[in-house]
């Protein structure tokens, strides 16, 4: 018999890898990741058991798959940012810009909308939480060393790269959350949140709130259209 092409091979597995995890977002976001089992993931793929286990490990590597294709992006989009931005430009500039871009990379793996309701589901699974809290920690020591490499610092010595990363991220927690409670789950949604956020920060560190009067907020739990 002919060998199958390697690069279809590879395609092949791609296509199934793919569909073991929008299956898998499916049946966590609609029945809840504890309830459900990887023989009913397999079982929606028409693959067996020992076929998913050849691509994750487990139950939670699969539902953060697709996050982990979101970290990879925003990861690459702040080492490419221009030398002459500044630390905190750079690193607000590959979020907002990593929105316009992300999706396609998203699409290509699950419908965008299930992804948007993948991530409600994490925050709102204990087990999940926690192993999203500690990867957000990973990532924030990853661009805060790669913030540091960016200037020319020791990212041991010196704290500004560890504290501007956490300014970041604490926005990106508070913002995630309302966007969460509202009823727009849209990338153009959570994007615009993110970009009023990132706004306040300057304003929100000032010394005196009650001269130093900030920008117009968007109201608790709305969503631009």
């Amino acid at each position: 018999m002919t060998a199958e092409p390697t690069g279809l091979r590879a395609r092949k597995k791609q296509l199934t890898r793919d569909a073991l995890v929008r299956a898998a977002l499916e049946l966590f976001t609609t029945k809840g990741y504890e309830q459900t089992t990887v023989d009913e993931i397999a079982d929606t793929v028409d693959v067996s058991q020992r076929t998913f286990f050849r691509y994750f490990t487990s139950k939670e590597e699969v539902a953060f798959a697709v996050q982990e294709v979101v970290e990879a992006h925003f990861i690459e989009a702040v080492r490419e940012r221009p030398a002459q931005e500044g630390p905190f430009e750079a690193m607000r500039n590959a979020v907002l810009d990593g929105w316009n871009r992300i999706g396609e990379a998203i699409a290509e793996i699950v419908p965008v909308e299930l992804h948007m309701r993948s991530y409600l589901m994490i925050e709102s699974t204990p087990a999940l939480l926690a192993v999203h809290l500690r990867r957000s920690a990973d990532l924030e020591e990853t661009i805060a060393q790669l913030i540091a490499e960016r200037e020319g610092l020791d990212v041991d010595a010196d704290p500004r790269p560890r504290v501007a990363v956490a300014a970041l991220s604490g926005v990106m927690r508070v913002t995630g959350r309302l966007w969460g409670q509202g009823e727009d789950w849209s990338p153009e949604a959570i994007r615009s949140l993110t970009a009023t956020y990132l706004d306040h920060l300057k304003p929100a560190l000032a010394d005196d709130w009650r001269t130093q009067r900030a920008p117009e907020a968007t109201a608790r739990g709305d969503r631009p259209g």
